[in-house]
């Protein structure tokens, strides 16, 4: 008897969308870091997507593989950046190592953007906005009306990912395309 596992990858999306507009809806200036967006970016935005990641591995998906466990790990990673210096404030991370940080996980995007070019729009969308945010945060690290645009574009980005998630929930339940992904051809 062949067993499957259930599609992971609208897990992911959730995880990666949901943490990401908290994020930024902070970086737009609307609400305070706190615990909220913090426990999110662990439970939510790192352990869902790490676990998705490992499904999508064992079921032979290495580009979703590689991309939730990456970017599961990325939210551990932020939160220990913010939490960190509390315990240690010596270990505080400078504007300049930040904006290495935000350009290598943009370095990394942009090539992941290019590996969607040949999956669905909707993918690219979220690939392609991300990559954009990470450059965003990037420079905000310089510029505090950068750093609010990233916010924005975050929001956007993570209701992108939001979008294809529930599509992809939506689309496979009914048995039919309800919310279109852009299929390339």
């Amino acid at each position: 008897m062949k067993k499957t596992i259930a599609n992971p990858a609208p897990l992911g999306l959730m995880g990666f969308g949901m943490t990401t507009v908290l994020l930024n809806i902070h970086n737009a200036g609307f609400i305070e870091m706190s615990s909220m967006i913090l426990a999110m970016g662990i439970f939510y935005g790192g352990i869902a997507q790490l676990i998705a990641g490992w499904w999508e591995i064992k079921q032979g998906n290495t580009f979703a593989g590689v991309a939730f466990s990456s970017y599961g790990l990325f939210w551990f990673s932020l939160v220990g950046l913010v939490l960190i210096p509390e315990i240690f404030p010596n270990f505080s991370p400078s504007n300049d190592s930040m904006a290495v940080y935000f350009s290598m996980w943009g370095l990394f995007t942009g090539w992941m953007f290019l590996s969607t070019l040949k999956m669905n729009r909707g993918l690219q969308v979220v690939f392609g906005t991300l990559t954009i945010l990470f450059f965003l945060l990037a420079i905000g690290e310089y510029n505090p009306t950068i750093a609010t645009i990233a916010g924005y574009e975050g929001i956007l980005c993570g209701f992108s990912a939001i979008y294809v998630a529930m599509a992809e929930i939506t689309n496979e339940y009914s048995g039919k395309v309800i919310f279109p992904l852009g299929p390339v051809e």
